[in-house]
């Protein structure tokens, strides 16, 4: 078997998803997971599938009759989990507060400074609901290095959390 990621790009419209699908299943491919959205008007994401290592070519040219239609797929390898990413903590935390420039350079730069691995990262926009000022949130979830303690992430937040002007919570992954 053959786990492989589709990462497509393009304009949004419309029966794209089921274009999609429609490509996996036509190729005898089984949709495991995906992360689709619409972001800056484009149809943005990425779908993990598995399917017979013998029709991975069909797969291609099954997709390429999808980018035909004005979405550029590009299909990679999976990599096979290692038994170091099955260790360690995995914690969830979000980040809320005023937009401005530098959030995600700074929350990201604290993370990586403790050694954790980002999961999944989602950002949005909202508007706050008195002032009507852009409200910047931040979800995540991390797996901590065996040695790293969720404690310490929470503390090394809430220490840029008042230079940045946002709040920080902690849940379990």
């Amino acid at each position: 078997m053959a786990t492989l990621i589709l990462s497509v790009v393009g304009s949004d419209r419309p029966g794209l998803t089921e274009a999609l699908a429609e490509a996996v299943f036509s190729a005898g491919g089984n949709w495991l997971e995906s992360h689709l959205s619409r972001l800056g008007g484009l149809y943005v994401g990425s779908v993990l599938v598995d399917l017979d290592e013998a029709r991975v070519e069909a797969l291609r040219a099954a997709v390429g009759a999808v980018d035909a239609q004005g979405l550029e797929v590009r299909i990679a390898a999976a990599a096979a989990p290692s038994a170091a990413e099955a260790t360690g903590e995995v914690v969830g935390f979000s980040v809320v507060g005023q937009d401005r420039p530098g959030i995600v350079r700074q929350v990201t730069g604290v993370v990586s400074g403790l050694g954790a691995n980002i999961e999944t990262f989602e950002t949005r926009l909202s508007v706050e609901p008195h002032s009507g000022a852009p409200l910047f949130h931040l979800e995540a979830r991390l797996r901590l290095p065996p040695t790293l303690k969720a404690e310490a992430v929470q503390a090394a937040l809430e220490a840029i959390s008042g230079e940045i002007m946002v709040d920080v919570a902690l849940t379990a992954g």
